[in-house]
């Protein structure tokens, strides 16, 4: 028989249970107890929603308190010794490194974060040491939890991400020169006990996840794929049975490198379909290929026929014992259930596919596969519906957006002059001084704020009690600024739910959902909106907001907007459309808002693109550029309506530039805020090697974490800004927005930013 699998479930639980766990945990309501109760409670429901589905093969060890990319850290023993010198306990040392601690006299920053290939979750970063030494934790937590499960009598297949991979998305920590993939020697045997001990605790299988397979590798790390694998071949029936599983791409590049000898591969036919035929031969004589045909990155209903042919294809070329039906990847990317969408208008409900209903799909292919479609007709009638159903809607051509986008000219692309006759013209309007600073744009988002907003959005208050509501906050957030002495202000978006939501939610062509939550780091969740037809802007979204705050303020206020390709990538995006075509509608949505921003008043305008780095593809080549013009241009015709005097700001925020500086550069933004705290800050010897002319706001402190750093942390930082930067060049801002952070704490750092500030501009005034 054909089996079903999953390669990971959403954590968060189906009312973000976990969250709240966490977080009441971190502000000392909950008890360490109860948080692992809860995350107990989480996982035995997990399971049992994937069995209820019909699901063959369920994972376990996908749950993380934080992320599972961490946890391995830490049962590796690969923790920094700054995190393991303080005898914290491990949950606290966990937490430590991936949020920071500041209690109790110890002060350490978190780890490293950043995004997981090109998806908008993030992981932490194994941060390694030249004399590194792995030791295996005497009770790892995938044995922990296939154990649990087992007690609950449901059987599992444990998930580790793989030694390559792990060692190639790690770093070398600060001051240390060591290329991670030449600790593999050191790494494996660590492993090989991991395996020892899962298959003791009675795994049949493993899934080990080697997704770093679908880039391009140096050849160093390429070669070392095969002879891994081999050496834990080699164990033959002391370990369990291994599914080397990949995705996000293709992996024909590497095929080469693809092991023979495991029991399984798992490859992507949901992003890569055009690969079965190589990936198939290229596989062992006996191996098995797990089928990723249902997707684990985007919530639209899967095409079963489509689905149940692809795997028939396999199945004719292996026959049913050697393919497994299964999800493209984890489903962590997907909201928990589409059964909580009781708002949803039906029509477009009936075109979505949540991780709870992405179960009952693999199950039902699987089923079709091994005993027929008529084991399964009712299921495929009613799909092929709603397939039929969403193409024919009448809700997803606007022929009014398809005409604006004919009439797009080169010219809507570019700005009126060149940066240099622009820089003047905004130095001279204003009048900033030497290290300007500035806030990336939110402000804490009180429990007083989510109370208001939730009481308009339930009809409890009236409008107008809203808006002066938030009115007062501005007022508030302007008074602070004014206190703290920054010199670009932002009206700190007490008004936003979230940065693509809210846009989302003023704008045609979107759905949007109650409780369709989705991790994107640690407990911060995000509730993405879902592009069903072409996009439109009936009418401003953020012009009274930023008009209101210029009106009150003495100094430069900045509008705040996220950008095309970040509203794109952090939405739901169509699957019936290329994506190039959506950003361009979003495009011309924001340019009418940014011109309408100018015509307010408003003369600094953040756009801002997190996302951008997000949305490249994983591989050089035509694929990369193709998305890289069309990301650009999306950008460049969204500000380009504004006059030279108008200054325009771009955000980025776990990104790496090297491989794609030139479409940085490109973007054309007066001045470019990245995230930098936690990065070296030789990251910036791109700007000056490729002689970058325009302004940078390079983050000096990390807002991920509540650690309050100190002025001569921050000092330090600039210095060392300095040796890549002019000072002309600089802007001094914190890595991120301050939305998840509390007003204490964000004073603290933003006061030591402005002292550090002010600190370097009286040091090069005389100069």
């Amino acid at each position: 028989m054909v089996q079903s699998s999953i390669l990971g479930f959403p954590r968060m639980g189906v009312n973000r249970d976990l969250k709240k766990a966490t977080e009441a945990y971190w502000a000392g309501k909950l008890s360490q107890a109860e948080l692992l109760s809860e995350a107990k409670r989480l996982r035995l429901e997990h399971w049992n929603i994937q069995k209820k589905a019909g699901v063959d093969v369920i994972p376990s060890n996908d749950f993380a308190l934080y992320d599972q990319v961490l946890h391995q850290i830490q049962d590796f023993g690969a923790a920094p010794p700054r995190y393991t010198q303080h005898g914290l306990d491990p949950i606290d040392e966990y937490f430590a490194m991936g949020r920071g601690h500041q209690k109790d006299g110890i002060d350490v920053p978190s780890l490293e974060m950043v995004k997981w290939f090109d998806s908008n979750y993030h992981y932490v970063k194994p941060t390694l040491q030249d004399n590194q030494v792995f030791k295996l934790n005497s009770n790892p937590k995938a044995v922990v939890e296939f154990l649990e499960a087992k007690e609950a009598g449901i059987t599992t297949r444990p998930v580790l991400v793989g030694p390559v991979s792990f060692l190639h998305l790690g770093k070398a920590d600060r001051g240390q020169t060591v290329d991670p993939i030449d600790l593999l020697e050191k790494l494996l045997p660590v492993y090989e006990e991991y395996l020892v001990k899962l298959k003791a605790a009675g795994a049949e299988t493993v899934q080990i996840d080697e997704p770093t397979l679908v880039y391009d590798l140096p050849a160093k790390t390429k070669a070392v794929f095969k002879p891994t694998y081999e050496k834990l071949a080699a164990l033959g029936d002391k370990i369990p049975k291994i599914v080397f599983a990949t995705y996000f791409g293709d992996i024909v590049h590497n095929i080469d490198a693809l092991p023979t000898n495991v029991y399984a591969v798992h490859v992507d036919l949901v992003r890569n379909p055009e690969q079965l035929d190589t990936v198939i031969g290229a596989l062992g004589e006996k191996t098995v290929l797990s089928a990723g045909v249902v997707d684990g990155r985007n919530i639209w209903k899967t095409n079963l026929k489509r689905a149940i042919e692809t795997v028939e294809t396999a199945v004719q070329k292996l026959g049913k014992e050697r393919v497994i039906v299964a999800t493209s990847s984890s489903l962590l990317h997907t909201p928990h259930t589409l059964a909580s969408e009781k708002k949803l208008d039906p029509e477009i409900a009936d075109w979505f596919s949540f991780a709870s209903e992405k179960a009952v799909e693999v199950a039902v292919i699987a089923k079709a596969v091994t005993e027929g479609p008529s084991a399964v007709r009712a299921e495929l009638e009613a799909n092929a519906k709603s397939i039929q159903a969403r193409a024919s809607s009448k809700r997803t051509n606007d022929p009014k957006v398809k005409d604006r986008q004919s009439k797009i000219t080169e010219e809507m692309y570019n700005r009126k002059s060149d940066f240099p006759i622009r820089i003047a013209q905004q130095q001279k309007s204003l009048g900033l001084p030497l290290f300007p600073t500035t806030t990336i744009g939110s402000f804490p988002q009180t429990k007083e704020i989510r109370v208001q907003r939730n009481k308009f959005t339930k009809g409890e208050i009236t409008a107008e009690q809203y808006e002066k509501f938030i009115e007062k906050e501005i007022q508030d957030v302007v008074k602070i600024q004014e206190e703290l002495d920054l010199d670009v202000y932002v009206h700190g978006e007490p008004e936003r739910n979230d940065m693509v939501q809210y846009f989302g939610e003023r704008l045609d062509g979107y759905a949007f959902t109650t409780h369709a939550w989705v991790q994107s780091y640690g407990s911060r969740c995000v509730r993405p909106p879902i592009v069903v037809g072409d996009i439109s802007r009936p009418a401003p979204m953020t012009v009274k907001e930023s008009k209101y705050a210029v009106s009150i303020s003495k100094k430069p206020m900045k509008g705040m907007l996220t950008g095309p390709i970040t509203c794109l990538r952090w939405s739901f995006p169509r699957d019936d459309v290329h994506q190039s075509v959506q950003a361009e509608q979003l495009a011309l949505a924001l340019r009418d808002e940014v011109v309408d921003l100018e015509s307010a008043g408003v003369f600094v305008i953040q756009v801002d693109e997190p996302a951008l780095r997000e949305g490249l593809p994983l591989r050089a080549g035509k694929e990369r550029e193709a998305y890289l013009d069309w990301a650009v241009k999306s950008f460049r015709l969204s500000v380009s309506g504004v006059k030279d005097s108008t200054q325009i700001h771009s955000h980025f925020c776990y990104s790496e530039f090297q491989d794609f500086f030139h479409a940085i550069a490109a973007l054309d933004a007066d001045v470019l805020s990245i995230e930098n705290s936690k990065s070296d800050a030789k990251l910036l010897k791109v700007f000056v090697d490729e002689a970058y002319p325009r302004h940078i706001g390079p983050g000096v402190y990390d807002i991920h974490s509540p650690r309050v750093p100190s002025e001569q942390e921050i000092k330090d930082r600039i210095e060392e800004m300095l040796a890549y930067l002019k000072p002309e060049q600089l802007w001094i801002d914190p890595d991120c927005g301050l939305k998840t952070r509390q007003w204490a704490e964000t004073k603290a750092a933003l006061t030591n930013m402005v002292n550090a500030a002010k600190f370097y501009r009286q040091k090069y005034a005389s100069k």
